[in-house]
């Protein structure tokens, strides 16, 4: 089990990169119709929920250590800041739906909170593979 969590939590950073290179294709996708951020709103509503609760499954039938396992289910903690994040920044338009000063700042914290979610996720992978290393004897 786990290697199971390593893999997991490999594929769980994957889709963090992914989901950087989905946002990008929406920010430079012109004309950018509504469609424009679908890749990144599936993989980043749908794909890496899943991943993270497959992840810190591992994590617990892998016998990890509890602060380990919370730090498996934190991302989705994340996704859900991400998720609130852009429906306020999306509430700050003007009344022809152009952004704002203020809604471009809030959005700006969207990519910071995803890159703490990077973070979390690299951290968790580090120690998913230090626990299944084999122990050295001394």
């Amino acid at each position: 089990m786990r290697r199971a969590f390593v893999v997991a939590s490999a594929l769980l950073l994957a889709t963090f990169v992914l989901q950087f290179a989905f946002a990008a294709v929406g920010a430079f996708t012109k004309p950018a119709g509504d469609g424009a951020y679908a890749l990144h709103s599936v993989t980043g509503m749908a794909v890496i929920p899943a991943l993270t609760l497959l992840t810190t499954l591992f994590a617990v039938l892998a016998k990890a250590p509890g602060r380990l396992v919370g730090l498996s289910l934190l991302p989705l903690g994340l996704v859900v800041v991400q998720a609130l994040v852009a429906s306020l920044a999306n509430a700050f338009t003007d009344a022809s739906g152009a952004s704002t000063p203020l809604g471009l700042t809030v959005a700006g914290l969207h990519a910071l909170n995803g890159i703490i979610a990077v973070h979390v996720v690299v951290s968790v992978h580090q120690a998913a593979r230090k626990l299944a290393s084999p122990v050295t004897a001394a």
